[in-house]
């Protein structure tokens, strides 16, 4: 069999084993909460695996791999580096608090704490970003196939996203968990096959490093002016801070087994996050020294897989950045979905039955993924799409999200204040001064206006309690992420 041939069978046979997995668990929904956070009964090993596989998508092999090409390890302060110290404070800052409310979103704690309409900004937001983040992972997935075997790249976004979208639809939250438990390994299998091959058929790291450029591992910028400066610390804040609200890992919190097992699995992420996510950097470095000139960065990695491997082994590859990328489309789809099902549905039918509620998420995943694609088609740029969708979640709904969990006289006007102040900041500055970071001043301007305003409106607008799914007040304390790491802890909410 010829290249192409090999290629495609290897795919085929990864693709109709994820719609399996989706078939399988589609056996445990028996209702929209099971549908949403898988029963709130995952363990450590599945719900580490899903927490690194949601982040480890199309960014992450193409985008960073590409950034590191052509600007070392400056070029991908955003990710690895920025999502993975995403992934550690979300398990220090908020993950025990979140899977004690055993909420559904992170948008039914802006409900409870700020209100109705602060909770629909927030649900916008939210879906906006996971639309846009979609996009552009499903942008990834069809320069793969164009790379690899000149299906264009059209045909490559289409295809891949009716099958997340099938077994999405199946199995929800438990399809999601086990088909990125799968993905998870294959995609360390084809990176470090691919990583070893590349070291060994260029003599070892000691020929490549003396034609590197001496800022090659620089982490901190060169020029010390404020624009540079503030370029920096936005690529650290984007995922670093964007994230922490992010629906796609509040869902894996709300569905840990207990709070130990949600900040443990966060912990293991975070590392784990950062060891894989330095393979695609390393690849990008490496091949701007052997495959000097390449007209588009982002496809270095099928590039190297080309050059380097076997036709079997590059079939193996191509599954480890199939699974990079629908990990993560099938989680942000899902998560666009249950926010819309759990907090949109309500605005326009009170009560919904638990079916209605069930059948609104599915039927919500293919009708976002479509939206999804036509984004695709449009904007291919893969790294500055997945930051640009950061942006709207960054900007609005961080900072109220932040201060409601560890302040607890945040109320409805100072948070609804800040949303307003942040995005129209953002939105002002990328249309009459877009050289200027927009995101990080919206977040500084929602940050100033939420503490000047909270304290001077609490007399005519008390804060809202902290409650938790069944209504009860939950207290404000055991909030940082300092449970054991290897012995069992003594949880009340177990």
């Amino acid at each position: 069999m010829n290249t192409e041939t090999i290629i495609f069978t290897g795919v085929a046979i990864y693709l109709v084993a994820m719609l399996g997995i989706g078939v399988y668990a589609s056996r445990r929904v028996g209702s929209a909460d099971n549908f949403i956070v898988a029963g709130r009964r995952m363990p450590i090993w599945i719900c580490s695996a899903t927490i690194v596989a949601t982040w480890f998508g199309g960014g992450t092999m193409m985008g960073a791999s590409g950034a590191a090409y052509e600007g070392g390890l400056l070029g991908v302060i955003a990710d690895p580096f920025g999502g993975a110290l995403g992934l550690f404070l979300v398990g220090f800052f908020f993950v025990r608090i979140f899977r004690r409310l055993r909420l559904l979103t992170f948008v039914d704690f802006f409900q409870n704490r700020y209100g109705k309409t602060a909770a629909t900004i927030a649900a916008i937001g939210s879906i906006s970003s996971n639309i846009g983040w979609t996009g552009a992972l499903l942008v990834a997935f069809g320069f793969v196939f164009e790379s690899l075997t000149g299906v264009p790249l059209e045909i490559g976004i289409m295809g891949g996203a009716v099958v997340v979208f099938i077994y999405t639809v199946a199995g929800g939250m438990w399809a999601v968990a086990l088909t990125d438990f799968v993905q998870m390994v294959v995609i360390a299998v084809g990176l470090i096959l691919l990583l070893v091959v590349v070291l060994i058929d260029v003599g070892g790291w000691g020929n490549i490093a003396p034609h590197l450029p001496e800022d090659t591992f620089r982490m901190v910028p060169l020029e010390h002016t404020a624009a540079i400066w503030t370029d920096y610390v936005r690529a650290w804040l984007i995922f670093g801070l964007a994230d922490v609200s992010a629906q796609t890992l509040m869902q894996r919190a709300f569905s840990a087994k207990n709070e130990q097992v949600a900040q443990n699995s966060f912990y293991i992420a975070s590392f784990s996050y950062l060891s894989f996510g330095m393979i695609p950097v390393t690849l990008g470095i490496i091949a701007s020294v052997t495959m000097p000139g390449l007209v588009d960065p982002e496809t270095v990695v099928p590039e190297m897989a080309i050059a380097h491997l076997h036709p079997v082994f590059i079939a193996v590859f191509v599954g480890a950045l199939l699974a990079a990328i629908m990990s993560s489309a099938d989680s942000a789809l899902l998560a666009a979905a249950s926010v819309l099902s759990t907090n949109i549905l309500p605005l326009f039918k009170s009560n919904a039955s638990d079916r209605l509620r069930l059948v609104s998420t599915r039927v919500a995943i293919p009708v976002f993924g479509v939206i999804a694609v036509y984004i695709a088609l449009e904007v291919q740029v893969v790294y500055d799409l997945i930051l640009d969708a950061n942006s709207v979640i960054l900007v609005s709904v961080t900072i109220p999200f932040i201060v409601g969990v560890w302040w607890q006289r945040a109320n409805r006007t100072g948070a609804l204040a800040s949303m307003a102040m942040g995005f129209i900041t953002w939105l002002v500055t990328i249309v009459t001064a877009p050289e200027l970071a927009g995101d990080l001043l919206g977040l500084m301007a929602g940050l100033v206006t939420m503490l000047l305003v909270t304290p001077l409106t609490q007399k005519f607008d008390p804060p809202m309690p902290l409650l938790n799914g069944d209504g009860e007040e939950v207290a404000f304390k055991d909030r940082l992420g300092t449970l054991p790491l290897f012995r069992r802890a003594n949880l009340e909410s177990e």
